[in-house]
């Protein structure tokens, strides 16, 4: 037995997601698979498949089942909302979306990580996979802030992609004044470093909310076409 276990050891390493441990890690993704998420569902639902559509290469197609969240064929409906609030956190999650789709992770419901098909492009923006989004003045029609990953991690339409985050919450006073800005420490899309210790002066474009808060829930967002999630692991630094 003893030869074997470097091998069991390596096994477990290369299944166990990034950050995630056994022992602290929590799934959004259990039970009904919905369980985990607050409110109006809209057309999100569970799926056990899911795989780009052969007629049409953009939109997903799934077939019944669970451990996937799936936000339907339009992908136009609501965002997730996690009932789960979190502070420090570090979040595993994987996601699939067929050609030209889009969607984002919203961390505290406020800090998006974009999600988007730049499968094969060159010059990258915050707007592209793995960006951190800008934030944006409605009033004034203005952007500012966004930060654009490293390099392109994205792979084809249709394949499953994974992020890594670890994630810093902003910091407050007795008073309630905020004394440090939220921060990503550490963003991995599909394995590859696309951001290190990332400050967001406040909440980016789409948020959820505009206030900053010490805990929050996490949002998917629904609307902006089709897309698919797994494997939504959250482990708590708090």
């Amino acid at each position: 037995m003893k030869t074997l276990a470097p091998l069991f050891v390596l096994i477990v390493a290369m299944v166990s997601p990034p950050f995630a441990s056994a022992a602290e890690s929590i799934s959004l993704i259990q039970g009904g698979d919905l369980e985990s998420w607050a409110g109006d569902l809209g057309e999100w639902t569970s799926a056990g498949e899911i795989y780009l559509d052969p007629d049409d290469p953009m939109r997903l197609t799934s077939e019944r089942g669970t451990g996937i969240l799936f936000n339907g064929a339009t992908g136009r409906t609501i965002h997730l909302i996690s009932t789960l609030e979190h502070a420090d956190v570090k979040l595993h999650i994987e996601f699939m979306v067929p050609e030209g789709s889009n969607s984002g992770v919203y961390l505290q419901g406020r800090y998006e990580i974009q999600i988007l098909d730049s499968f094969g492009k060159k010059d990258l923006s915050f707007e592209d996979c793995g960006g951190i989004y800008q934030r944006y003045d409605e009033r004034e029609g203005r952007g500012w802030e966004g930060h654009p990953p490293r390099v392109n991690a994205s792979r084809a339409p249709g394949e499953w992609q994974s992020f890594d985050i670890e994630f810093q919450a902003p910091r407050f006073d007795e008073q309630g004044n905020k004394i440090a800005n939220a921060k990503f420490v550490r963003v991995m899309h599909n394995g590859q470093l696309v951001h290190e210790n990332v400050e967001v002066t406040g909440p980016t474009r789409a948020s959820k909310w505009r206030d900053e808060v010490p805990r929050a829930p996490l949002m998917l967002q629904g609307d902006h076409g089709p897309v698919a999630y797994r494997n939504v692991i959250l482990t708590p630094l708090d």
